[in-house]
C-alpha cells in the first residue's frame, strides 16, 4: 500500500477525469491521499472530494503565494473550518520567496495565524517552504517555545540546516517527485540521513511530476515513483518504505483512519 500525503486533486486539471484519477490510484496500490489546503474558495471542492471518497482526506489552508488575498485569514476562521471530521490538519502554509507572489510581511502573518491554528486544535501543521529557509526556522523556534506543536515540511527541498531542526522538534519530512532529479542529488543526500520513522511520501500533484513522466500532469498514482526512488536512497525494498511511510501517515495526521483505504 501507499499513500500520497500530499496532493491538489480538487484543482481544475482534474475536472474532467477524477473518477480515472481515482481508478488509477487503485490500479497502483494508493490507498489513501491527502488533499491538502491551498485557498478557502477551494475548501468547498475539497470537502465534497472527502465525503465522495472515504480514503481521500483535506487540510484547510492558505497558501502563501496568495498571502496579499488573504489578510482577513486568522486562526479562528481556521479552528472552525477544522472541526469537520475529514480535515485532518492546518495547512499548506508557509513562505515562499522564491517567487514573491506575495509581500513578505503578509506571508509570514499569514503563517503566524496557521501557526496558532496549530497549537489551539493540536492538528499537524503542513508547512510549504522555499527560500525562506532561515525565517521558517526563526519563526518554527519561537513559535515552538511559546506552546508545542507538530507537522511536517512538505515537497522538502531545503537545507540540511532546516531539515534537522525541523526534526529537532518533532516534525516529518516529505519527499516528492524533486528526488528523481537528475539535480537533486543533495537533496538525496539529505533524505539519506532522514530517520525512518520520519518520512513521507507525496506527489504535490498537478506539480512536480517525477522522472519518467517529467512534461505531464502529475498525478497521485505516480507516489510509486517517489516510493521507489526513496528506497534506492535508504537502500530499503519498495514494500519496506510502502509499508513505514504509509504508517509514518496515520502516525502524523491522527485523525485520519486507517480503516478508510480498505473503503474504495
Amino acid at each position: 500500500m501507499l499513500v500520497d500525503s500530499h496532493c491538489h486533486i480538487d484543482f481544475n486539471d482534474f475536472a474532467d477525469d477524477i473518477e480515472d484519477i481515482i481508478a488509477h490510484m487503485k490500479e497502483t496500490g494508493v490507498t489513501a491521499a491527502l488533499n491538502a489546503g491551498n485557498n478557502p474558495e477551494g475548501l468547498p471542492e475539497q470537502l465534497a472530494l472527502s465525503e465522495k471518497y472515504p480514503f481521500i482526506y483535506t487540510a484547510v489552508g492558505a497558501h502563501p503565494h496568495n498571502a496579499d488575498e488573504y489578510t482577513h485569514i486568522n486562526a479562528d476562521y481556521l479552528i472552525t473550518e477544522s472541526r469537520h471530521k475529514k480535515i485532518v490538519a492546518i495547512g499548506e502554509c508557509g513562505l515562499d520567496y522564491y517567487y514573491d507572489y506575495s509581500k513578505k510581511d503578509n506571508q509570514i502573518r499569514l503563517f503566524k495565524e496557521h501557526i496558532k491554528a496549530a497549537q489551539a486544535t493540536s492538528l499537524p501543521l503542513i508547512i510549504h517552504t522555499r527560500d525562506a529557509d532561515e525565517d521558517t526556522i526563526d519563526i518554527l523556534d519561537k513559535s515552538y517555545k511559546e506552546k508545542p506543536f507538530f507537522g511536517e515540511i512538505h515537497c522538502f527541498s531545503g537545507s540540511e540546516e532546516l531539515a534537522n531542526f525541523a526534526l529537532s522538534i518533532g516534525f516529518y519530512i516529505s519527499a516528492s517527485g524533486i528526488i528523481t532529479f537528475n539535480k537533486s542529488g543533495d537533496l538525496r543526500e539529505i533524505f539519506a540521513h532522514i530517520p525512518e520513522d520520519r518520512l513521507l511520501i507525496e506527489t504535490d500533484s498537478p506539480f512536480l511530476s517525477p522522472v519518467p513522466l517529467r512534461g505531464h500532469r502529475n498525478e497521485p498514482a505516480n507516489v510509486r515513483f517517489v516510493a521507489e526512488k526513496l528506497a534506492q536512497i535508504k537502500n530499503m525494498s519498495f514494500e519496506k518504505i510502502a509499508e513505514l511511510t504509509s504508517q509514518n501517515f496515520y502516525n502524523l495526521f491522527r485523525k485520519a483512519s486507517d480503516k478508510g483505504r480498505y473503503e474504495y
